[in-house]
């Protein structure tokens, strides 16, 4: 009980002496090329160009799809209906998985090219754009951007 006192005491004192940071968007008093404000995660889209995947899958969406069907036809029937069951629901899985795999594999996806305030180039690749644009003033955040 003591010791737990104790740990409880010290960390009311390290949270007493923290200081708050810069925030999200970095240190405040640092302005761009075009008087906006810096920050160490925002920067400008230069390009975005939308890219295509190849239609193949590698596999894995059929061998999970094959467990999942092989366990749920399982709970169906008795004996030898119960072992038929359970070799349908694998072998239909298995199609359906890799059709899934297959399809988010198709999707187009956004590779957007950003000029970063510090000057570095940096490419994200997502899925969506949710509103970029080209020229637009982004903040990177979890390998993906959003506007500011």
């Amino acid at each position: 009980m003591l010791r737990i006192l104790g740990l409880l005491l010290c960390l009311s004192m390290l949270a007493a002496c923290a200081t708050p940071g810069p925030g999200p968007y970095g240190a405040v008093g640092q302005y761009g090329d075009r008087g906006e404000r810096r920050c160490d995660r925002c920067g400008r889209v230069e390009r975005i160009e939308r890219v295509y995947g190849e239609r193949g899958g590698s596999g894995g969406g059929a061998v999970l799809g094959a467990i999942i069907g092989g366990a749920l036809g399982n709970q169906v029937g008795k004996g030898d209906g119960r072992k038929a069951a359970t070799v349908a629901g694998a072998v239909v899985g298995g199609v359906v998985g890799n059709e899934i795999e297959k399809d988010q594999r198709s999707r187009p996806r956004y590779e957007v090219f950003v000029r970063m305030d510090d000057g570095r180039r940096l490419v994200f690749e997502q899925g969506t754009l949710d509103g970029v644009r080209e020229g637009m003033r982004v903040y990177a955040e979890g390998g993906r951007v959003r506007p500011l």
